[in-house]
């Protein structure tokens, strides 16, 4: 009969217990230490959204993100450690894969948020981390695993974070030229600052990142899913457009609506949609109210025939590859 493992210390001399113990470790790390690529995604906003649209519309949206997650590492090599909530956790045995399976669920969320209302689009932050853990082939745990919960709690909504470590052991080059550096960010609860990656996942030849109003600076476009355009800065003490276009000729600005157009997110670009009777001009084209038109990178929209915004891309050359690959 095999003596309990709480008595065997009690038979052994202080020699015998560091030996054992220095045994048990080099097993413990021969047999279950492998390096994985580690994931986190976790919902951005459900609390306000349970809070918003009530406990089933809360659960169905949770339900929708683990079945989205699912479809998105299906292919791809990915497993589930575990789902509970609003997150979850995933293990690929290359940090390529784990990439590629972000990038698809960011897409498939954009997809789904298409045939949804401004207030009840979602989505989702992602972390990832390439490192030594030890796992049975079901369980996983390490400090790795702490360490890339860490990373997706600091990324913002519809982010892709990666480690270093992550970063490192991409193997597809162009993977990597879609990443840039964030430089050294405090990560809650680890006493160093980490240095990070953004992957720049939205195809930016589809979406415009920026503005310019008749040859004033470049603005970025506001990061929303609906971004309004017209004269109007406030109403009722709230801002009335994300975008406020301002004249300094009293006539041309009249010309100017107070809410002219929007432009509203897709998962393939943005649409233009016209809200006033005003002129609205797209490359020379006249869009009547309530039509919509796509805009890309390089679009002019010319409103109320006195002034011109033009769309703008991602003004960053392609840098080579000897840049971003690690030294």
């Amino acid at each position: 009969m095999a003596m309990p493992y709480d008595e065997l210390p009690e038979t052994l001399s202080l020699t015998e217990m560091i030996r054992l113990q220095d045994a048990m470790s080099k097993a413990l790390i021969r047999r279950f230490e492998r390096k994985l690529a580690l994931a986190f995604s976790d919902i951005v906003g459900s609390t306000p959204y349970f809070a918003r649209f009530g406990d089933e519309a809360g659960r169905k949206l949770q339900q929708r993100h683990a079945d989205l997650v699912r479809a998105a590492i299906a292919e791809r090599g990915g497993r589930v450690v575990d789902m509970a909530g609003d997150g979850a956790f995933l293990c690929f045995p290359a940090a390529t894969a784990a990439l590629q399976a972000a990038v698809a669920l960011q897409e498939s969320i954009a997809l789904d948020n298409d045939s949804r209302a401004s207030d009840e689009r979602w989505g989702v932050r992602i972390g990832i981390h390439f490192g030594p853990v030890l796992t049975d082939g079901t369980a996983v745990s390490g400090d790795a695993v702490n360490y890339c919960s860490r990373v997706a709690g600091s990324a913002e909504r519809t982010e892709i974070r990666l480690t270093r470590e992550a970063f490192g052991a991409l193997t597809d080059v162009q993977q990597r030229l879609k990443c840039r550096r964030l430089g050294a960010v405090a990560l809650k609860g680890i006493e160093r600052p980490a240095e990070l990656f953004a992957v720049d996942w939205v195809d930016r030849e589809r979406f415009p990142i920026s503005f310019r109003i008749a040859g004033s600076p470049q603005e970025p476009l506001p990061d929303r899913d609906v971004i309004r355009f017209g004269r109007l800065a406030e109403q009722d003490g709230m801002a009335a457009n994300d975008v406020v276009i301002l004249l300094p000729d009293p006539a041309a600005a009249n010309r100017v609506s107070r809410w002219h157009f929007e432009l509203h997110r897709r998962a393939d670009g943005f649409i233009l949609r016209s809200v006033s009777d005003a002129l609205t001009e797209v490359d020379g084209r006249v869009i009547a109210k309530g039509e919509e038109i796509s805009v890309r990178p390089g679009t002019n929209v010319r409103v109320g025939g006195v002034v011109t915004i033009e769309l703008l891309g991602d003004p960053r050359l392609r840098v080579s590859e000897s840049t971003v690959l690690p030294g």
